[in-house]
């Protein structure tokens, strides 16, 4: 790591161990979702579903907010 990444990580508290423990967890969370979401994706794919437009996700967002 540069030495000027590891002094502003330094001087904004990202390097003690409850920082370190916190940006860990959230990235393995964000990885998980990243590997969760591609998974789905392979299967919609196997499956032969057609993509949506962007259109058609906009209406299901709307629609959904609406409930």
């Amino acid at each position: 790591m540069p030495d000027a990444t590891a002094q502003a990580a330094r001087d904004a508290g990202l390097l003690t161990p409850q920082a370190l423990e916190r940006l860990l967890n959230d990235a393995l969370r964000r990885r998980q979702a990243a590997d969760s979401l591609l998974s789905i994706a392979d299967r919609v794919a196997a499956a032969g579903i057609e993509p949506m437009s962007m259109d058609e996700i906009n209406a299901e967002v709307k629609a959904a907010r609406a409930k």
